[in-house]
């Protein structure tokens, strides 16, 4: 072969000549050249090509955890967890991985994604059950968390209520819980009607000086706590609802929370129901308080609309809330309000938030028969303000309403129409794993945002 029908030999250019070629190189034709060759594909993984990196791993794939291993171990900064809190096998890697992830500096940040809420509930686990959650995730946790140098910045427990129960001992664990900047402690309950209540120590907040996003369960808030995280930088919090123990834990009393929006004139509050069978008929006279800043409110799969505490919702966050997410399953007609309670109302309640909530921007219903006639007036009284409504049960039992869909797309400024049922996500329907998994992601969701 000539000298010039020879193929160029990429992998033999100098460490340090393709060092200079991948830094004028932007991210994304960095990782197309380290495609070329296993020399190319080598130089890539430096830690200056993965500042602030995110890696998200499923501990169900092996290769991906063997690759975290060989390579992204020491670049990531956040760590992404995708595992099956019931699998075995999963678990038993997952004591591995942590342990791995508390002796990598670099990692400060940790996320836990996961589908389903455990086996069986806390109060019957066997003692094996409660060693193996210790030795796999409990131990090698607060060995991440200890750490003084490059300490914990993030930690998102992803809901999982075994692992909730020990949120006192992860805040007395950090070794710097002044760098921390998001905790997330809220979970999703195996029993809403019966389970243990986490103690916290609102006295370890208080040391985490720079708290931004912070996530808990209703049952830990209390009048002193909201009090000492008043000197904390929030700008989001979420509260989960699952029960009401009036004898364990006392209701948050107005004051508390009248002082607690003086001081955040600003933050985002999600307030969430989860499986909330009892505690949503008690909504607007155990959990709400007109103070409350509430910015987001979900009703997930309650089973029961509480019409009374929405249109209580519209009269006293009318300048705070954004968005109402009520989602039921639609087989469950017990939804619709009854004529009774139309006629004390005499308003839909969703027609009422729409008029009088001046900064409502999304309204999602599902399993709730909505009227054509209040739709058409939710639109004319939000018009372009209302970024999304989202609906699937129409009930055109009524008056006719011609052109109503058009009217609708022209008073918001885009195409609208219901959500057909072949669209909506099957976790609205029977399968209760599918249901977890859309209540663990609209938590997620509204984390991130």
């Amino acid at each position: 072969m000539n000298f010039s029908q020879r193929q160029p030999e990429w992998h033999r250019i100098p460490s340090v000549a393709l060092n200079h070629i991948f830094d004028y190189l932007n991210p994304q034709d960095r990782r197309s050249a380290a495609g070329v060759c296993f020399s190319w594909r080598h130089a890539l993984f430096q830690k200056r090509y993965f500042r602030n990196f995110r890696f998200q791993l499923d501990v169900g794939c092996d290769d991906q955890l063997a690759f975290f291993h060989r390579s992204m171990a020491n670049l990531a900064m956040e760590l992404i967890v995708v595992f099956d809190f019931q699998n075995a096998v999963h678990i038993q890697k997952m004591r591995g991985l942590l342990y791995k992830v508390a002796h990598c500096d670099n990692i400060q940040k940790l996320r836990f994604q996961t589908h389903n809420v455990g086996l069986v509930a806390i109060g019957n686990m066997h003692s094996e059950h409660l060693l193996a959650i210790e030795q796999c995730f409990v131990e090698p946790l607060i060995l991440f968390l200890s750490r003084k140098r490059q300490p914990c910045q993030l930690l998102d427990l992803g809901a999982i209520e075994a692992l909730s129960y020990y949120g006192h001992d992860f805040l007395k664990a950090m070794g710097k819980p002044q760098e921390l900047l998001q905790l997330t402690l809220a979970s999703i309950k195996y029993d809403p009607s019966h389970y243990p209540i986490l103690s916290l120590d609102s006295t370890l907040l208080q040391k985490c000086a720079a708290l931004q996003v912070l996530s808990l369960d209703y049952d830990t808030l209390s009048d002193e706590l909201l009090h000492t995280i008043q000197v904390l930088p929030l700008r989001k919090l979420l509260i989960a609802v699952h029960g009401l123990d009036s004898e364990e834990h006392p209701d948050v009393s107005e004051t508390a929370w009248s002082n607690f929006s003086d001081h955040f004139s600003s933050i985002e509050l999600v307030l969430t129901l989860v499986y909330a069978y009892e505690a949503i008929a008690l909504l607007q006279h155990r959990v709400l308080r007109s103070n409350m800043p509430v910015t987001h409110v979900r009703l997930l799969f309650c089973e029961k609309m509480n019409a009374e505490a929405l249109d209580w919702m519209s009269l006293h966050y009318r300048e705070t809330l954004r968005s109402i997410h009520y989602v039921d399953a639609p087989y469950k007609y017990s939804n619709r309000m009854n004529s009774s309670r139309r006629v004390s109302l005499l308003q839909d309640p969703f027609v009422m938030m729409a008029w009088r909530c001046k900064q409502l921007e999304e309204i999602v219903v599902h399993g709730y028969l909505m009227d054509p006639h209040n739709l058409v007036g939710i639109a004319r009284l939000r018009g372009r303000q209302l970024k999304r409504l989202e609906v699937s049960m129409i009930d055109w039992s009524g008056a006719p309403l011609l052109n109503a869909y058009n009217e609708i797309s022209t008073l918001l400024g885009q195409q609208w129409s219901p959500i057909s049922f072949d669209k909506m996500p099957p976790s609205l329907f029977y399968d209760n794993d599918l249901r977890d998994q859309f209540v663990y992601e609209m938590l997620r969701q509204d984390l991130r945002q």
